[in-house]
């Protein structure tokens, strides 16, 4: 049997213009939608504060890889932001392959009748979801953590 780490765990889908942020509950039962933090000089801060709020144990950032698996400039960014983050924070954070989650996103939300322009606003939260949810089955399937850790910030002495 698979152990499964108890905890509220944060999904961030990291885009150019904007940032998805979903939730699981303790359980890792199910992903659910928090907010769409718009990408500027405040989004980590919000980030980090939404983690303290909702009391998150650890965050999920996702890892935008093309379909060869390879990185991209999208990959770059979210490593990036991922290590801000982690500057910002003792929460652990970790890297976890995303391919496909907007695209996934996307075709759930026209599914639900919504179009692509007017699902702009909620899409990234809907990313966060799906890369959330993937990553708790991938835990939940092999008692691993999900993903690769993100190393803490050391302070320079």
């Amino acid at each position: 049997m698979t152990t499964f780490r108890r905890g509220v765990r944060l999904g961030i889908d990291v885009g150019r213009a904007r940032v998805g942020v979903a939730r699981c509950d303790p359980d890792g039962m199910l992903a659910t939608p928090v907010e769409t933090v718009a990408r500027g000089d405040a989004a980590v801060a919000r980030v980090i504060t939404l983690a303290g709020e909702l009391g998150a144990v650890e965050i999920l950032v996702g890892l935008p890889m093309n379909l060869r698996g390879e990185e991209t400039a999208s990959t770059t960014d979210a490593r990036a932001f991922a290590r801000e983050v982690a500057a910002g924070t003792d929460l652990p954070i970790r890297l976890v392959d995303e391919r496909l989650s907007t695209v996934s996103a996307h075709a759930e939300l026209r599914r639900a009748g919504r179009s692509q322009k007017s699902s702009r606003t909620i899409v990234d939260q809907v990313a966060a979801v799906v890369l959330l949810q993937q990553a708790l089955e991938v835990e939940k399937s092999t008692g691993r953590p999900p993903g690769t850790p993100v190393p803490p910030v050391q302070e320079s002495t």
